[in-house]
């Protein structure tokens, strides 16, 4: 395929992926008033137990119209994400054989999970981290936490774990590309450790050592569950290269 055609490709996948996170954000923005009221609970749950007064606060005019807009957007690319991840694959499968087409469409269904499932651990996690920062709060004081703050604060946390979730995908893909091999996640296994325990001891909120544990193993038996795939699948590719000289 031409260079021209590649562009013409790429440009008509992004703007399909776009349209639907436009169509999914439309969903977003219905359901604003249920996901704003679920986002600060833990806010107004954790200040009632302690006795304070915690809200979240609109500073500027535009800024409620403004975070209404972020919000949708977000709730739209987690709608859709089977949609532009779709769309993703789409432009990338065209170079692969069909045993790889098959391997990455069975990835793409695994990349929606496993991003819900990231961003689930997040949600759990969530409470926990809104009361450790209110515990700072002094008794009988008013906390007036900005609006836009706080909601990019839990996007941000949700999108986090849900992308960290997302790293054994990354990685099968770009070995059933040729671009990565399997021996260099295995080369690369001591790093993974220490990005996994040291993401799991920022993200986690809480200051034991047991949750960060419980956060960091699934993520490094995630990475090690994708080189084993990465691994059989470099293996089958050598000895389809090797049979025809036998």
């Amino acid at each position: 395929m031409p260079l021209r055609a590649h562009l013409l490709e790429l440009r008509k996948r992004i703007f399909l992926a776009a349209l639907g996170i436009l169509l999914g954000a439309i969903v977003g923005w219905v359901l604003y008033d249920p996901v704003f009221t679920a986002l600060t609970d833990p806010l107004i749950h954790t200040a009632e137990e302690r006795g304070i007064l915690a809200a979240p606060n609109f500073g500027g005019v535009a800024t409620a119209i403004d975070m209404r807009v972020k919000v949708a957007v977000f709730l739209g690319a987690l709608v859709s994400s089977p949609w532009w991840l779709y769309q993703l694959f789409a432009f990338i499968t065209p170079g692969l054989t069909g045993r790889e087409k098959r391997y990455a469409f069975g990835f793409l269904g695994a990349a929606v999970p496993l991003f819900a499932a990231g961003a689930a651990v997040a949600w759990f996690l969530l409470p926990r981290a809104v009361a450790i920062l209110n515990d700072f709060v002094p008794e009988g004081s008013a906390s007036l936490i900005d609006a836009q703050n706080y909601l990019s604060f839990v996007m941000r946390f949700i999108l986090a774990f849900g992308i960290a979730f997302l790293v054994p995908v990354v990685m099968v893909t770009l070995t059933l590309l040729g671009i990565v091999a399997a021996a260099t996640w295995l080369k690369g296994w001591r790093w993974a450790v220490l990005i996994s325990f040291t993401f799991s001891a920022v993200m986690t909120p809480t200051a034991d050592v047991l949750s960060m544990i419980a956060i960091a193993l699934p993520i490094c038996a995630l990475y090690f569950a994708a080189y084993a795939v990465c691994a059989l699948h470099d293996r089958r590719t050598a000895n389809r290269r090797v049979a025809p000289q036998i």
